[in-house]
């Protein structure tokens, strides 16, 4: 059993919480909204009054926060030289590369050990612990957090040092939105051409179409029967944190010069769709965008 401090049990961190409980660990949770604590607390993590308290005496901290800035406060005024020195971090969050490292480093002048480890998989994945964590840090570092991941996702991948493990997620979700807006756009233009849904997807989940946008997340109701499509696009994973997502994957390829054209392109998509007041939805919604510019036209 270990001693594990949750910081942040909102949609994902709860159910991964509540894994490490089923896993035998000892975990004290903080949240800033009492409702979400309140929540963890019934499925048997002890609450804390604050981030400090939580990780007081524990041995490992994970943390599962919104933003950046965010990340930054509670490592900063909540955690370091609150927790035992010599306690493993692991920041699960996702967040711009540069934070990511300057708490890694201010970790490090701290004492502590230290991951970044963003996830893929979404609430469901979350629920049935098979996350893929994506991991930045020392070799070391990262063979302490392993067994701790291990009991929340099914795949960790060691990225390379601080800070690769969010590249790699903002890089892998960047992919992702794109390909959800070019799926979205291949099922509007075969309804404009007479060709049933069920029949595109039958031919491009098994053709050079593929992917997980695809065969997973399809957009339309009926030929993935778990989407989100045949759940009025409830989200599983919010057209806002897709939106937070590439913005993100944006900021990183201004600050590396690299050339993201179609991303820049999907980006302002989804934040048409957030503007038109479906941030709440899946981003997978985002063929109703399309849908309704096309029959505009």
């Amino acid at each position: 059993m270990t001693k594990i401090a949750f910081i942040g049990v909102g949609n994902m961190g709860n159910p991964m919480a509540r894994n490490l409980l089923k896993a035998g660990h000892q975990v004290t949770a903080f949240d800033v909204v009492p409702d979400l604590l309140a929540k963890a607390a019934e499925a048997g993590a002890t609450a804390a009054s604050s981030a400090g308290e939580a990780v007081a005496g524990a041995e490992v901290v994970v943390t599962m926060l919104p933003a950046g800035k965010h990340v930054d406060q509670v490592y900063r005024e909540g955690i370091l030289g609150k927790a035992p020195k010599g306690a493993l971090l692991i920041d699960c969050s996702t967040i711009d590369v540069a934070t990511a490292r300057a708490v890694h480093e201010a970790a490090r002048a701290g004492g502590y050990a230290m991951v970044d480890a963003p996830v893929s998989g979404g609430v469901g994945g979350a629920e049935a612990a098979t996350l893929t964590f994506m991991v930045g840090g020392s070799d070391d570092a990262v063979a302490r957090a392993r067994p701790v991941l291990e009991n929340m996702g099914r795949t960790i991948v060691h990225c390379g040092g601080p800070g690769n493990g969010q590249a790699a997620k903002i890089c892998n979700n960047m992919m992702l939105g794109i390909q959800m807006a070019s799926v979205a756009e291949a099922f509007v233009l075969a309804e404009k051409l007479g060709l049933d849904a069920q029949r595109l997807f039958d031919v491009s989940s098994t053709a050079s179409g593929q992917c997980w946008s695809l065969t997973t997340y399809c957009p339309v109701p009926g030929p993935v029967p778990t989407s989100p499509a045949n759940r009025g696009y409830a989200p599983g994973f919010a057209a806002a944190l897709m939106l937070k997502d590439m913005g993100l994957a944006l900021q990183a390829a201004k600050a590396s010069g690299a050339d993201v054209a179609v991303a820049e392109k999907a980006a302002s998509l989804y934040q048409d769709y957030a503007d038109a007041g479906e941030a709440g939805k899946d981003f997978s919604g985002i063929i109703n965008l399309i849908r309704a510019r096309a029959s505009a036209e």
